[in-house]
C-alpha cells in the first residue's frame, strides 16, 4: 500500500465533503476528498435530493396533463406515461451532477480517492476499496453524512420493504403502498407514486404530519394531500411489516392489518459514523452517534474536524454546504460566519412548503410576542394565471422591533420564495423592509410581499 501525503484530508464525497474540498483547493490547499461509491456526490446527488425531485417533477407533470391542462383549454386524449424513460430521465441527471463534481475536482486540483477510508491514526487515513492508499494529513475532516434510520422490529429486504433508495427505482407502479412515516421524505415519495396511481397509505405515530414545521402550514398541507388522495392516518403506531412473496403485511397497534405490494420506511436519518475507525484515535460518538464539535467544527481530536450530517442538527444538504465553507475558511485564518436561526427547508410536495426562522409554537413557547401577516395566493395575480392558488405566505414579525424571525409558505414555488425571506432575515430585515421593497408585478413574490404589508395592518389586496 502506497503512501501519499496531503494538507488536508476529507473523508466523504457528500454535499459537506465535496464543496470543502473544492473551496479548500480555491484556498491554496492542497486537499484529497476520499468516497467510498465510485460517484461523488453522497446520498443527495445519488439516491436522495435530487432524484426525488426529478421524479416528483415528472410525476406532476403527468398529473397536471391528466388533470389540470383542460382548464387551460388543452385537450389531451389517453394520457398515459412511461415509468421506464422516468427512471431514465432521473438517472440521467443524476450523471450529470455527479460527473460534474469530477470535472469541478479535475480543475480546481482536488485529488479524489474511490474507497473506504478508515482512521489509521490522527493523522492517516487508509482507503480501501478501488484506490488502495494511506494518505497522511496533519488535518482530517470527516463528512460521512447520514443514513436511512431502521426501525429495529422491521426487516428490510429492499424488494418489497425498504427506505427511499428503494422507492427512487421501483420498476412498476405499486397497486398500493404503506408510507411509515409522515415527515417531507414519506410524503415527498408518497406524492410520486400517489400521482401515478397507486393507494397510498401514510402511517404516523404523532398526532400531526411534518413535526418541526409550523402547525398551521402542516394542518393545510395535511388537507391538502387528503384531497389529493393520499391516506394519511396519524397517531397510528406499527408493530412490525413483513413480506411474503408479493405481498407485505403491515400490522398495527390497537388497529387491523394492512395488506400492501410495498413498505416505505421514512422514518428519518441517522449519521453514518460507525465503521470510521474513531475507536482508534479515541473519538467517542454521543448515543445517538453525532460527533461533538467546537465553535471551530474541530472534535474533541486536535486536527480532526467534522461538519454536515454527522454532527446533527438541521440534516439538510445546504446546511452541510455551508458549514463546509464556513469550516475550511477558517482553517485557512479567515472570520467566517455560519448564522444557524436563517437555514431555510423546503417540503417539494404540490404544493411545496418552505420555511425559515420561528414557527408560531416556538415563538409562543419562548414567551415572544409577534405580529402575524398573512396573504393567500388566491389573492396573488400570477396565481390565478398559473390556475394554482392553493396555499399562502405568513410572515411572522417581533411585536416590539418589527424584525422578521419567521416566514412560512405553502404553495406554488414556495421552495423558491423562501429565498427571498431568508436573505431578509440574514440582514435583519424588519416585515416594513420587504413591505417598502418594490416587487415585480405580476409575480408569486408578490404574496411575500402582501404579507408583508398585512404584518402592519396595511395589505393593499387582501381584506
Amino acid at each position: 500500500m502506497k503512501t501519499v501525503k496531503h494538507d488536508l484530508v476529507i473523508l466523504g464525497g457528500g454535499p459537506a465533503g465535496y464543496v470543502a474540498a473544492i473551496r479548500a483547493a480555491q484556498l491554496g490547499i492542497d486537499v484529497a476528498c476520499i468516497d467510498e461509491n465510485d460517484r461523488f456526490g453522497g446520498t443527495c446527488l445519488r439516491v436522495g435530493c435530487i432524484p426525488s425531485k426529478a421524479l416528483l417533477e415528472s410525476s406532476h407533470l403527468y398529473h397536471e396533463a391528466k388533470h389540470k391542462l383542460a382548464d387551460h383549454g388543452v385537450q389531451i386524449d389517453n394520457v398515459d406515461f412511461d415509468l421506464d424513460k422516468m427512471m431514465a430521465r432521473k438517472t440521467k441527471i443524476v450523471d450529470a451532477l455527479t460527473g460534474g463534481i469530477d470535472m469541478l475536482f479535475k480543475k480546481r486540483g482536488v485529488t479524489p480517492y474511490r474507497g473506504r477510508g478508515k482512521f489509521r491514526d490522527v493523522e492517516s487515513i487508509e482507503v480501501e476499496g478501488k484506490d488502495k492508499v494511506l494518505i497522511q494529513a496533519k488535518r482530517i475532516l470527516v463528512c460521512s453524512g447520514s443514513r436511512p434510520a431502521a426501525l429495529s422490529f422491521i426487516e428490510e429486504d429492499g424488494e418489497r420493504i425498504g427506505n427511499s433508495t428503494m422507492a427512487l427505482s421501483l420498476s412498476e407502479v405499486p397497486k398500493r403502498l404503506v408510507v411509515i412515516g409522515g415527515g417531507y421524505i414519506g410524503l415527498e415519495m408518497g406524492s410520486v407514486w400517489n400521482r401515478l396511481g397507486s393507494e397510498v397509505i401514510v402511517l404516523e405515530a404523532m398526532d400531526r404530519i411534518m413535526p418541526g414545521i409550523d402547525g398551521e402550514i402542516a394542518q393545510m398541507a395535511h388537507r391538502t394531500f387528503k384531497r389529493q388522495g393520499l391516506d394519511i392516518r396519524t397517531s397510528t403506531f406499527v408493530d412490525s411489516a413483513t413480506s411474503d412473496g408479493d405481498k407485505c403485511i403491515v400490522k398495527i397497534k390497537d388497529g387491523e392489518s394492512i395488506e400492501c405490494d410495498r413498505v416505505l420506511l421514512a422514518t428519518g436519518r441517522t449519521p453514518a459514523t460507525d465503521n470510521l475507525g474513531l475507536e482508534t484515535i479515541g473519538l467517542e460518538t454521543d448515543k445517538r452517534g453525532f460527533l461533538t464539535v467546537n465553535s471551530e467544527y474541530e472534535t474533541s481530536v486536535e486536527g480532526v474536524y467534522a461538519i454536515g450530517d454527522c454532527i446533527g442538527g438541521a440534516m439538510l444538504a445546504h446546511k452541510a454546504m455551508e458549514e463546509a465553507i464556513v469550516c475550511v475558511e477558517r482553517l485557512a485564518g479567515m472570520k467566517s460566519h455560519m448564522n444557524y436561526e436563517v437555514i431555510p427547508a423546503v417540503v417539494y410536495t404540490h404544493p411545496e412548503i418552505g420555511m425559515v426562522g420561528k414557527t408560531e409554537e416556538e415563538l409562543n413557547e419562548q414567551g415572544v410576542k409577534f405580529n402575524k401577516g398573512i396573504c393567500p395566493f388566491g389573492a396573488n395575480g400570477r396565481a390565478r394565471t398559473l390556475n394554482d392558488i392553493e396555499g399562502r405566505v405568513k410572515i411572522l414579525a417581533d411585536a416590539t422591533t418589527d424584525r422578521v424571525l419567521g416566514v412560512h409558505i405553502i404553495g406554488n414555488r414556495a421552495g423558491d420564495l423562501i429565498a427571498e425571506a431568508a436573505s431578509a432575515m440574514e440582514f435583519g430585515a424588519s416585515s416594513e423592509d420587504i413591505a417598502r421593497t418594490c416587487h415585480a408585478h405580476p409575480t408569486l413574490a408578490e404574496a411575500v410581499h402582501e404579507a408583508a404589508l398585512a404584518v402592519g395592518g396595511r395589505a393593499i389586496h387582501t381584506a
